[in-house]
Order: structure tokens, then sequence, then C-alpha cells
């Protein structure tokens, strides 16, 4: 989700019941959450519900050639390896302004004040769009911790009201460890770089990107063999030997280079490798220049030696594993947003998707079905009861997952800041769920009455 999909907030992320018996609805419920049951809370009973669930959906050939038409198709997604060698003012600067422009509505700080004019006149001097050169060697680097990315060159957090200081519009998305960057241009400071990666442009604090060669940088992420992460996240070993490669967080579907011919008798940060996998990972150095070393991933972290088949029961275990994980505007609070959710759950399979919510749900690349106001209620009751296992179903900045029906309706999981129903008598409740939740579909409201599924413009399937 993006800081300017305020409707998403507003509209979306609210659900609601038309027809529930009073019984399951609100605090009536066994869990307190409308139609949810305890059972409804593994990912084993949606499993042992779904048609083939062990079926490959799709396999890697076909995923490669997905990954290759989003980069050819999608607007959002951008091949940094065909960037040209070097870098034009004019494209720095627009890229800088379409992220960071100046903030025309009332914001306020972590104190509950208004921000200032002098204050917004201060972060848009720290862009330093001045000192862009007219030309620039493009220039790579890699990001070497999981790191914030910012609409501006600053920690400061500002919100839209005082009441709700969960969602930091100046909180973009998060990169992480291994991912590839061209460096556009750098903030008055010093202490922020202005990246473009594959799926995002935005503002990340020096001190995370390490900058390199484009062919080292590139072959790294094509190592062989590797390990992916396949649980919600994993950590290497602590090592004060090394403390750029201690306790380092991988996300789920991150890609790692093995090191399988390192000598078992040979430590490793001043620890014996007998009990971990030794990775190879990028750090900076002193002088900001990138460098590998091995590492320890302990063998009790959730890993696999390649990405895992696309199935419908593996689609269910890999989104349950964030079940309950608090919800994290732009990957805030170490965790993520919707789109975010969704993604990583994709990129567990090697399936790669738009950052954003808005992009996911027309991306070209993917099997679209789109719905506009043509279609009446009745027909998207009748399309979603046929929904399958992954499909995801997009309204204004937000995304669901498809994880299967339950008497003939469809659910849900997602991760959401809350949700809104129709209680028995007719009264709207609002359930404040703010994280990885489940729920069903079809009884959710928007925050105009309406059915949610009325608001549904696309589905996405990935098969």
């Amino acid at each position: 989700m993006r800081k300017h999909s305020i409707l998403l907030w507003l509209l979306v992320l609210v659900a609601g019941c038309a027809s529930v018996p009073r019984e399951q609805a609100g605090v009536g419920g066994p869990l307190g959450v409308i139609g949810v049951e305890p059972t409804h809370l593994t990912a084993d009973y949606w499993a042992r519900r779904a048609p083939r669930a062990h079926a490959v959906v799709l396999d890697t050939g076909a995923i490669a050639r997905q990954n290759e038409r989003l980069k050819q198709t999608d607007k959002s997604v951008r091949d940094l390896e065909q960037l040209p060698t070097a870098l034009a003012a004019a494209d720095a600067r627009a890229w800088i302004e379409a992220m960071s422009s100046r903030p025309t509505r009332t914001l306020y700080d972590e104190q509950g004040r208004e921000v200032s004019a002098r204050q917004l006149d201060d972060w848009m001097a720290s862009l330093s769009l001045h000192e862009i050169a007219p030309t620039q060697a493009t220039r790579y680097g890699m990001v070497v911790r999981r790191a914030d990315l910012r609409t501006f060159p600053t920690r400061a957090r500002v919100f839209s009201n005082t009441e709700d200081t969960d969602i930091d519009r100046f909180q973009e998305t998060a990169l992480f460890p291994g991912t590839p960057v061209v460096i556009a241009h750098t903030s008055r400071d010093g202490e922020w770089l202005f990246v473009v990666s594959a799926l995002y442009n935005a503002w990340i604090e020096r001190s995370a990107v390490a900058e390199g060669s484009r062919e080292v940088i590139f072959a790294y992420t094509r190592k062989a063999p590797y390990l992916v992460v396949t649980g919600a996240k994993a950590h290497t070993v602590y090592t004060p030997e090394r403390p750029q490669l201690s306790s380092v967080q991988l996300e789920m579907g991150a890609r790692v280079p093995l090191l399988l011919q390192w000598p078992i008798e040979t430590p490793v940060n001043g620890q014996h490798p007998y009990t971990a996998h030794v990775i190879e990972l990028p750090y900076r150095a002193a002088d900001g220049s990138l460098q590998f070393s091995p590492a320890l991933l302990p063998k009790t972290q959730e890993v696999d030696g390649d990405y895992l088949p696309l199935t419908r029961a593996n689609i269910l275990h890999q989104g349950f594993k964030f079940l309950g994980e608090r919800y994290g505007w732009g990957h805030s609070y170490d965790a993520r947003d919707c789109s975010g959710f969704v993604s990583e759950v994709y990129r567990s399979f090697g399936v790669q998707l738009p950052r954003n919510t808005r992009d996911q749900g027309v991306s070209p690349a993917l099997n679209r079905i789109a719905l506009t106001d043509a279609d009446d209620h009745e027909a998207r009751v009748a399309l979603l009861r046929e929904a399958q296992v992954g499909d995801l179903i997009y309204i204004p900045g937000h995304v669901m997952m498809v994880i299967g029906h339950d008497r003939g309706e469809p659910y849900v999981i997602h991760d959401t800041t809350g949700i809104s129903f129709r209680r028995g008598a007719g009264d709207i409740e609002r359930a404040r769920l703010n994280g990885v939740s489940v729920t069903p579909l079809l009884p959710l409201l928007s925050s105009d009455g309406r059915p949610l599924i009325d608001h549904v413009y696309s589905i996405q399937r990935i098969r």
C-alpha cells in the first residue's frame, strides 16, 4: 500500500455481514470475529478442503516465463540491468520529485503537533535537488540489512491525524538484504541515498547500502547452490566477530548463496559450522564498499534448497505462517502490509509481484479477471463462490488472498487494520484486527455500508 491510498483505509479495510446469524456475528462468535471459528485458523483445515491441494499450479518454467513477462509488460517493474551506463539529471530529478513532492495536506508529528511550513521547507531542502549533476555514471549498490524506504530523507514519523499513529505517511516500504539498487542521488546531509530498485524508488539510509560493481552485484543474485527462506523470517547467528552479519533478518522468499564446499572443520566467525548452513551474505565495509562474507544460518531456521512447489497446500501453509502478525504499513513494525504479505507468500515459490496493490491488481503479466460497474452484486457473489485457493482479490488499496470455502462461502486471509460487519439487529460493528487475519469475504462491508465485494475491481490468478 502507499501513503496516498487513503481511500483504501477509509473505504476498503472494513468488512461486514448482512446475512450471517446473530450468534456468529461480532462478539457473539466464539472468537469475536464474524463467521470465524477456531478450526478456520489452521492451514491444514483449508488444505484438506482444497481440490487437488498438492497438484502443481505452475511449474518452474512457467513461473520463469511469468516473471519475465512481468519485467517486459508491467510499467511498475524496472529491469535495473537494462538501465544506461549514465544517468541524466532529468531522470534522477523526475524520480525524486515523483516520490518527494511537498505535502499539501495537514500532517502531525509524534507529539500531535501540526507539522509547520518551516519543517516542510527543511525536508524539501534536504533533497538537495540543485546538487544533481547534469550526468552521472550509473552507480549500483546492494542492500545489506532490512531497511525502510522513506518519502523524504528523514526518520521523522508523520500522520494524517492525531488519533491514528500506526500509519506513518512518510513510510513507503522496505528493502531486504541482497536487493540490488541503483544509487541516483544523496541527501543534503549525506546520510540518505535515493535508490531505484526493481519495484520501488525512495530514500534509504546510506548505512544500509554497500556500493559495488554492476557485474558483481547481479552475479551474486544468480549464485548457486542457494537456500530459500520458507519461514516467515530467518536470522543468522549472533556473532561479535562480524557484527555486520550478526542476527541478520531474512524474509520469506529470500534467496541466499550456499557455500557447500566450506571445510567442516573451519570455524565461521568464531563458531563451528556443523549446526548451521554456511551462506554468503553482503556487508558494507568501513569505506562503504560492497563485500561478501560467510555467515551461519542455523539449521533450525525454515529454509529449503529451492523455491517451494506452487501448490494450493503450500500457498495455504505459507500464508498461515504470518497469521496474527501485526499489520505494518509500508513494512513498518518489522512486519508488512496487505500487498507485502501476498508478495512474500508468492516469493517463496519464486513468483514475483509488483509492490503495491494498485499495480498488482492491474498487472498485465498475471491472469486477471477484471470487474466493472456492469457486474452486479449477484454476479460478483457467483464469481467469488467459484474463487480458487491463492486467488488475489483487489478492492481500491487492499488485497485479500482466497483460502477456500466453508458452507459454500469464500474465506480469505489478509493483512488488515480491521473489518466492519452488520450484526443480526442490523447495526454495523467494527472489529480492529490490525494484523494478518482470516475472515469470510461475502459478509464484509465497506465504509459506505455496501458489501465490500461490490468494490472488487480485479481478481488475479497465479496460474
